[in-house]
């Protein structure tokens, strides 16, 4: 009860113009007391009517009164002031440039707790209380303080605009559904706000969705870097055991090999930390714009709910899950291969296959950040230069255009090599295929065989040993312009139901294992892919039929 008793003394106490404890108080004819200069400030103003009115009752007087001390209430206040409580509200309850102050004061505003969207206007919570005690304000509907609520009265008709033109994607007034927007798709602003709210959620669910899966890809991505890191150490580990032993004829080649692994490790875990960063800016801004649309979601004015809603930033574009897929590769275990390969050559090593040791090491290539090509624009990226081994042809075939084109002559003749097929009509390109490449062969005749092989294939033998496709150490492409086509390893056949062409493109990843088949006219049609482990270089491969063949060649791309 005490407690009850200052409250109403605090209450009784306060100017209500300053809305701070009395200062010099006065009492007006009518009974309301104020501070001496807020009451002559404000009477200043109405001079120049020569009537004055109490700011309270509105009740006027004429002339100008009089004003005196009020002995009383200022031996009250400095009562109160002992106490140590304030009548005024903490400088926080008052309304900042930032803040939506309420209507209904006078001199300093108090903060707005709620705006009526009937009255339109916002109050602070002494003048909001009519709106909770009088059954005349019950059904007002009070939504949090706004700035913008003569945003919600029809510049044309002066009236609340309580329904939505879809027609125009614009809220009107009820005088608009029957004048201008006659005929409209007109509905109310609450039902198009249920309708923008259902969507509205399902955005924030595929938000959700996406801020899931790149928070899984950021974790793959962190395995990634200590899989590549642990890799690394490995290979560094090994290469300097190897290196040890030869330590006299090895000892540049050893540092050389341990900075081109550290750099490339270096380049991989860079590779994967600007990507994983990416991700997890991009999870920022999902969880920025979830916010923001929560936010927007809990505006219980519905017209400005709709006022809001079409100038939200659009999502960026997503970075697809599909672009950093880890593939189960070895990742420098090669350079540790290609090392002891070095140990063991010694001296013929350093000079034949010393090279092998850095390509190997620059060939590491542990993320999808480049995903697999899908336009021929795509896999024009990697196509290479591929030219025919003279070494390998076999006798009845003849190679021109630069070693690039291939034509049966039974009239060439070769010295012997122990690289050249002598049982078929085969031929493998000079060069070893190693990371991302594309190429293209045009042929004319009947039938053919595109291949890749390893460069150990068998070139005498049996067929098994040494056709293309028949052995586990080539992959083979049969096309038969007429009918079909099919696909051959381990001498196991795959058919494959497509129309002929004239042009294979052939597109290889060696690091990842893939392989595929395409054929080209005005488009490029997917005939074959497969997906396996290549343990040695490859070497792109031809293989004629002599009685349907004129000749193939190995197109030149721009």
């Amino acid at each position: 009860m005490a407690q009850k008793g200052v409250q109403l003394g605090q209450e009784t106490l306060s100017c209500s113009i300053c809305l701070d404890l009395l200062k010099d108080p006065v009492t007006v004819p009518c009974g309301h007391s104020y501070c001496m200069s807020c009451i002559k400030s404000h009477w200043d103003k109405e001079d120049e009517k020569t009537i004055y009115s109490c700011p309270q009752c509105r009740q006027d007087f004429t002339p100008r009164p009089v004003l005196g001390k009020s002995t009383m209430l200022a031996v009250l206040v400095e009562e109160l002031k002992k106490t140590g409580l304030h009548a005024a509200p903490a400088d926080h309850c008052y309304a900042g440039s930032e803040d939506v102050a309420c209507d209904v004061c006078t001199g300093r505003k108090l903060k707005a707790c709620k705006s009526c969207l009937q009255c339109l206007i916002s109050f602070c919570e002494k003048h909001l209380q009519p709106h909770f005690e009088l059954p005349a304000y019950a059904k007002h509907k009070l939504v949090e303080p706004s700035k913008k609520l003569q945003e919600n009265v029809c510049s044309h008709h002066d009236e609340v605009m309580k329904m939505f033109c879809r027609t125009d994607q614009q809220s009107i007034c009820y005088l608009c559904s029957v004048d201008e927007h006659k005929g409209h798709d007109t509905v109310s602003a609450a039902a198009e706000r249920s309708k923008r709210q259902r969507e509205l959620e399902v955005s924030r669910q595929n938000i959700r969705q996406r801020i899931q899966d790149r928070e899984k890809d950021v974790k793959l991505l962190q395995q990634e870097v200590e899989a590549i890191n642990g890799s690394a150490d490995k290979t560094v580990g090994n290469s300097e055991k190897i290196f040890t032993e030869l330590i006299r004829l090895m000892e540049k080649r050893r540092s050389d090999v341990k900075q081109q692994v550290r750099s490339q490790q270096q380049t991989e875990v860079s590779r994967v930390r600007e990507l994983q960063e990416k991700l997890e800016q991009e999870i920022t801004e999902l969880k920025r714009k979830d916010a923001e649309l929560e936010k927007l979601s809990h505006t219980e004015d519905h017209n400005q709910f709709l006022h809001d809603y079409p100038s939200l930033s659009p999502l960026s574009e997503s970075t697809h899950s599909s672009s950093i897929k880890i593939r189960p590769l070895k990742y420098f275990e090669d350079v540790t291969a290609a090392v002891s390969e070095v140990r063991d050559k010694l001296q013929d090593v350093l000079k034949e296959k010393g090279t092998n040791v850095s390509q190997t090491v620059t060939e590491v290539d542990v993320l999808l950040s480049e995903p697999e090509p899908k336009t021929r624009a795509d896999f024009l990226k990697y196509s290479c230069d591929i030219t025919l081994d003279p070494n390998t042809v076999n006798y009845d075939l003849v190679l021109s255009e630069g070693n690039k084109k291939i034509t049966i002559n039974c009239e060439q003749s070769y010295p012997s090599h122990p690289d050249r097929f002598t049982e078929l009509w085969q031929v493998l390109s000079k060069e070893s295929l190693t990371g991302r490449c594309y190429w293209e062969v045009e042929w004319i005749g009947e039938e053919i065989y595109i291949a890749v092989a390893y460069k150990n294939i068998s070139r005498a033998g049996s067929l098994d040993e040494c056709d293309f496709g028949r052995n586990d150490k080539s992959w083979a492409l049969f096309c038969y312009r007429t009918y079909s086509y099919s696909f051959w390893h381990n001498n196991v056949e795959t058919k494959i139901s497509a129309n002929g062409s004239d042009r294979i493109g052939v597109y290889l990843d060696r690091r990842a294992g893939i392989l595929s088949f395409y054929s080209i006219s005005e488009t490029m049609t997917l005939l074959h892919r497969v997906q396996t482990t290549f343990t040695q270089p490859l070497h792109a491969g031809l293989h004629l039929e002599f009685s349907y063949t004129y000749w193939a060649e190995f197109c030149k791309l721009k």
